[in-house]
Parts: C-alpha cells; sequence; structure tokens
C-alpha cells in the first residue's frame, strides 16, 4: 500500500523526536552514574582535618640493646642467636617459633619471677670481665678424682690459690648461680655428649667435677666400662645413677675424618678428608645434647704446613691452605649437623677458641706462662680483644646452617685468664726433683678454673629459657 507524502513527514519527525529525547536521557543519566565513581578517587574528607587525636599513633617495637664489642673490632656475635628451648627431662615437643635469642635478663630493682620470659632487658653472655668470688671454686682443689694429671695443678705443687676465686660477670646481667642438682635434674633420663680435642676433655672434666658436688653418695656416679681418665683413652662414659643420665666425652681432633696415605717408600703418612666426617658421628647421633669443639690441632705442624695432607675424595692436595681447609672442614661438619640432628630432638652447643698465652715461644718452642697469678686487667686492649680468624669463621658457618646451633664464645673471656693455666705445673714432681721450665703448658687450663665459668654458661642457657614448668617428670 502507497504511503503519502503527509505521511512521510509525521512519521519523520516522530523519529526525530525520539531520538533527541533518547539522546538527552542518555546524556543527563550518564552523568549521574558517573559521578559516585569519579568521586572515589577523590579525597572523602577536607584536608583541613585530622583523626591523629582519635586513632592513635603506632609505637615502633623497641630494639634489643646491642653490647657486643663493635663491629670494627668483632662481627657480629652469634652468642645470642637460636636457643631452642628444649625440656630436657621429658620427651620434647615441637620447638616454638621463632627461637629465641640467648640472653641473661639484665638486673633491675624488681626482679621478675624466675618463670617470667623478660625478653624486653638483654644482655650478651659473653662480654664481661672476671670479678673475685670468695664462694669460689665451686669444689675444692685436689677433691675431684676426675681430673687427670695435666689440670691438676694443686697436687702438681702450684703454690697460690687466686686462679680458683674468679667468676664471670657480664656486662648488665648476672649469670644464675650454677646449681648441680637443677643440672643434673634437666639431664635425668638424657645423654650429655663433648665432642672435641683435649681442650673440650679439659671442659668434660670440669663437667664432672661440678655435677659430682650434688651426689650425697659419690659412688652413684662411675664411668661405665671402669676406665680412668687418661689423654690416651678417647672416649668415656660417666653414669649418674639417680638421674638415669651420662655425660660423655669423645675425642675428635678436627670433627672431620683422619686417614692414611702411603708414600713412595710404602710408609704410612696421615692425611685429613676435609670432606668427610669423623668416624666417630654414630656416637654424636646418640647424645641429646651435644657440645663440639675444634681448632688447637689446626696450628700443629703437619696441619699447619699443608703438604700432602688434606685430602678432598680421593685427591689429596699437595699443598692446601690451613685456614681454607678449616673452612671446608668446618662446612662438612655443619652440613652433617644439618642433615642428621632434629632440632627438636637435640640441643647442639659449639664452645669457641680458647686462648693461649705463651710469652717468648710457642708450646714446643720454649714459650712461658709461669709466674702469672692475676687475669689480665684492662677490659679492652689489643689481645684481649683478638678475635681469631677460625671464630670468624665458624660464625659464618653456623650462620648459614639450618639447625640452631648454641655458640658458647668463650674467646673473649678466656683471653684475660693468663693465670690460669697449668704452666710448669703439668705433672706431679718426682720426688727429689724440680718441675722442668723446658716445656709448659699454657693452652690447657687448671681445675677448678676457667672451664668451669663454661659448664656455667651452659647450665645458665638452659636456666634462662626454660621454667620448672617444663621439667615435668616423664
Amino acid at each position: 500500500m502507497a504511503v503519502s507524502s503527509s505521511q512521510r513527514t509525521h512519521y519523520s519527525i516522530v523519529i526525530t523526536s525520539f531520538f533527541f529525547f533518547f539522546l538527552l536521557s542518555l546524556v543527563y543519566f550518564s552523568k549521574r552514574s558517573l559521578e559516585p565513581s569519579i568521586s572515589f578517587y577523590r579525597h572523602p574528607w577536607p584536608e583541613s582535618l585530622s583523626f591523629s587525636s582519635n586513632i592513635p599513633t603506632p609505637t615502633p617495637t623497641p630494639t634489643t640493646t646491642d653490647l657486643s664489642i663493635p663491629p670494627s673490632k668483632h662481627p657480629q656475635p652469634i652468642s645470642t642467636i637460636q636457643l631452642p628451648s628444649l625440656p630436657l627431662n621429658q620427651p620434647p615437643d615441637p620447638l616454638p617459633n621463632p627461637i629465641q635469642p640467648a640472653v641473661a635478663p639484665a638486673e633491675d630493682d624488681n626482679p621478675l619471677p624466675e618463670t617470667v620470659n623478660r625478653e624486653e632487658k638483654q644482655c650478651d653472655l659473653y662480654i664481661g670481665n672476671w670479678v673475685k668470688d670468695d664462694e669460689y671454686p665451686l669444689y675444692r682443689p685436689s677433691s675431684c678424682p676426675y681430673v687427670d694429671e695435666a689440670f691438676n695443678c694443686k697436687d702438681n705443687g702450684r703454690p697460690d690459690v687466686d686462679y680458683t676465686k674468679w667468676r664471670w660477670k657480664p656486662d648488665g646481667c648476672d649469670l644464675p648461680r650454677f646449681n648441680a642438682t637443677d643440672f643434673l635434674e634437666r639431664l635425668r633420663g638424657r645423654r650429655l655428649l663433648l665432642v672435641g680435642d683435649s681442650m673440650n676433655r679439659n671442659q668434660f672434666e670440669s663437667m664432672l667435677c661440678l655435677l659430682r658436688e650434688a651426689l650425697p653418695n659419690k659412688s652413684r656416679m662411675y664411668e661405665t666400662r671402669g676406665n680412668k681418665i687418661t689423654k690416651g683413652r678417647g672416649y668415656f662414659i660417666f653414669k649418674f645413677k639417680d638421674y638415669d643420665c651420662t655425660v660423655e666425652f669423645c675425642r675428635s681432633h678436627f670433627l672431620v675424618k683422619e686417614g692414611i696415605r702411603l708414600n713412595s717408600k710404602g710408609q704410612s703418612n696421615p692425611t685429613l678428608l676435609i670432606d668427610r666426617i669423623d668416624k666417630t658421628y654414630s656416637r654424636w647421633k646418640r647424645a641429646d645434647i651435644l657440645v663440639f669443639n675444634t681448632g688447637h690441632w689446626w696450628t700443629h705442624g703437619k696441619t699447619a704446613r699443608g703438604k700432602n695432607y688434606y685430602q678432598e675424595g680421593n685427591y689429596i692436595y699437595p699443598q692446601f691452605d690451613a685456614t681454607e681447609a678449616f673452612r671446608r672442614a668446618m662446612k662438612t661438619w655443619g652440613k652433617w649437623i644439618d642433615g642428621h640432628m632434629n632440632p627438636k630432638k637435640k640441643l647442639v652447643f659449639y664452645r669457641g677458641y680458647s686462648a693461649a698465652h705463651f710469652r717468648g715461644g710457642d708450646w714446643d718452642s720454649g714459650g712461658t706462662c709461669k709466674g702469672e697469678t692475676e687475669p689480665i686487667a684492662s677490659a679492652s686492649g689489643a689481645f684481649i680483644d683478638t678475635h681469631p680468624l677460625k671464630m670468624k669463621i665458624v660464625e659464618e658457618v653456623i650462620r648459614e646452617m639450618r639447625f640452631p646451633v648454641i655458640l658458647l664464645n668463650v674467646t673473649r673471656l678466656t683471653n684475660f685468664r693468663k693465670d690460669g693455666h697449668p704452666s710448669i705445673y703439668r705433672k706431679t714432681a718426682t720426688e727429689g726433683r724440680k718441675l722442668s721450665t723446658r716445656r709448659q703448658d699454657c693452652s690447657h687450663w687448671c681445675l677448678p678454673g676457667v672451664p668451669d665459668a663454661w659448664n656455667e654458661l651452659i647450665y645458665a642457657s638452659l636456666v634462662m629459657k626454660q621454667t620448672p614448668s617444663l621439667r615435668s617428670k616423664r
């Protein structure tokens, strides 16, 4: 059907009007709908308003005061790292996370109960000084049958006694007094093993003497195979019958494996396998608490020279640097600990390098410390602040480990004690003959003496991160 001209005009007007009103409404409603999204990017409040009066400003977390030696003298000490809160007389539970630092509560006028965790005030246990204490020594000289001849200075004729009267005092805090009964309670049902060289045997004998003081009946403590302590034997197990615990020593000069090679003449020569753990490792696995050390044997002739001595795999280096060998050996030890020790079930200490005090030579070249009767008085100085390269290496290795090893950083506190060595009193004088002064011991320590402080630091580490509630019966 044909559409007239007037109808076409009418339709055009209607369509045009429709589009006009449609576009107008689109502009209007689009503006309204866009306004909320635009205002979202504006500041909702006038700039003059402030909410500081209603919302408190967050207080920065206080930082722990570091009382260690400045970095210019020492690297950051590891003595305040990672102390697992291990209950020592019941099956161990998972450790809390994060692990709290091994530090002592600082002194104040209102001491908190022993069970309160005082982390706000802390101090480094290894920065301090030696103070005279009339209550020392913790056991009488010559009273302990487990001190071998080399460390029994009084019986060997040493006339002075002041070297037994010094107590280690950290700056800003006090160590808890050593309580042998409490220590044994914490060891109940467990095995404490010291692994290392003769310096650790020195500490082992100190530990036996300290704990023996808690026993009313001394016969309730004995070596399980009836062995007497001598430097020729490398393994001892002492049983504390009433506490069902043992304190043990395992000799390992280097913590890595000692070997033998045949030279061109068919003769055997020693080697040191710096990539393999020491053969005594199976004994380490059986212990609950371990104290490791090495160091002094790394300065001996063949070790220091490094000629046809250090071995990795099947290769023996014709010449190798002793410091680098020590680093690699410590990394081998660290990897073994990481791979074989469970921090939920084991507690591992590493006891740092102990200072020697030879004058005019070394242990085998006429060095002496005879006549020293007082510690070094100055709290600082070239010798006191000496930090051996070996300790820097140990610290680096421990930092890289996953297992939370506790460093007994005793180097600085032993630096003071030039008076504590056996010197010429390392052997009993033969009747009618004077003690020889040709070779003196200025490395090991008289007992009672300096190693007692190392064991006090182990006890302090246990006490400060545990409460009586952790010491429940099995």
